[in-house]
C-alpha cells in the first residue's frame, strides 16, 4: 500500500518558477524585491524537507533537528570564485545520520533541469580513504554484491564519484577491483525529471531513494568503524 502523501509536502510548480525567474535576476536588487516571494517558496520547501525526514526517520537514526534546518542557505559565498551571482538557483538540504557509528549523509537538490537526491561521501578524509581501500582490496566482494543488486541498479545505476586515473599509491594496479581502489568519492545518485519533482509522489520517491542507500551506507559504517580486530 502506497504511504500517504503529508498535506502540503508537494513541490509545487511556483518553487521552480521562482528559481528559473532568479536565475534571470541574479541580483541583489531584484532579490531584495522579492524577498517576500523567496520566504513564501523557502518555507513551502521546508514543509518538503520536515516530511522527507519524518519518513527517512522511521528507518534510520537522524540527527538534524527539522526540516527547516536541512535545509542549505541560498546565499552563495563568492569569494574564491569567477561566479559572482550572489545566489544560488536551487533548493538544496542535506540530513545527518547520528553517531559516529552511523557513516555516510543524504541529499537533495531541487532545481529546474537538474533535480537529484544523493548520498555518499563528498570528501573522505585521507584515514577513512584509506580503510575503504584497504577493506576492497582484502575482498571486493561484499561490495561488488551491493553495486551489483538489481535495486541497487534500477535505482542508481552505477556507482559515482571523482576517481584516480592512475593507480593509488600503495596498491597493485593489476588488482581485480582496481576500477573501486580508483574512487576517491563514493556516491550515490538519482536524478529526477521537473515533471517527477513536481508530482506528488516524489516526496514517497525521495524517501525511497534514501532507504535504497542503506546496504551501501551499513557497508561503509562498517568498514571505517571496524578497530583492528575487525570489532
Amino acid at each position: 500500500m502506497a504511504k500517504r502523501q503529508a498535506p502540503g509536502a508537494t513541490i509545487q510548480p511556483s518553487s521552480f518558477d521562482f528559481l528559473r525567474t532568479l536565475k534571470q535576476n541574479n541580483n541583489r536588487e531584484w532579490f531584495n524585491e522579492h524577498k517576500p516571494i523567496y520566504q513564501q517558496e523557502l518555507q513551502a520547501v521546508a514543509v518538503f524537507a520536515e516530511a522527507l525526514l519524518q519518513l527517512l526517520s522511521e528507518t534510520d537514526l537522524i540527527e538534524t533537528p527539522s526540516g527547516e534546518k536541512s535545509l542549505h542557505r541560498i546565499y552563495r559565498d563568492t569569494r574564491f570564485s569567477k561566479d559572482k551571482t550572489p545566489y544560488k538557483a536551487n533548493w538544496s538540504g542535506h540530513f545527518r545520520r547520528a553517531t559516529r557509528q552511523r557513516r555516510g549523509g543524504y541529499y537533495f537538490h531541487l532545481e529546474p533541469g537538474n533535480s537529484f537526491v544523493a548520498g555518499g561521501f563528498w570528501g573522505p578524509v585521507a584515514e577513512d580513504l584509506k580503510l575503504i581501500r584497504d577493506d576492497i582490496a582484502f575482498d571486493p566482494a561484499p561490495l561488488r554484491k551491493i553495486l551489483n543488486a538489481r535495486s541497487f541498479k534500477t535505482t542508481f545505476g552505477t556507482l559515482q564519484g571523482e576517481q584516480l586515473k592512475t593507480t593509488p599509491k600503495g596498491y597493485d594496479a593489476t588488482h581485480e577491483a582496481i576500477d573501486l581502489l580508483r574512487y576517491k568519492q563514493f556516491l550515490l545518485i538519482r536524478k529526477f525529471t521537473d515533471a517527477e519533482v513536481l508530482n506528488e509522489s516524489f516526496l514517497n520517491e525521495a524517501a525511497d531513494t534514501f532507504r535504497k542507500m542503506r546496504p551501501f551506507f551499513d557497508y561503509m559504517s562498517e568498514v571505517l568503524t571496524a578497530d583492528g580486530n575487525g570489532v
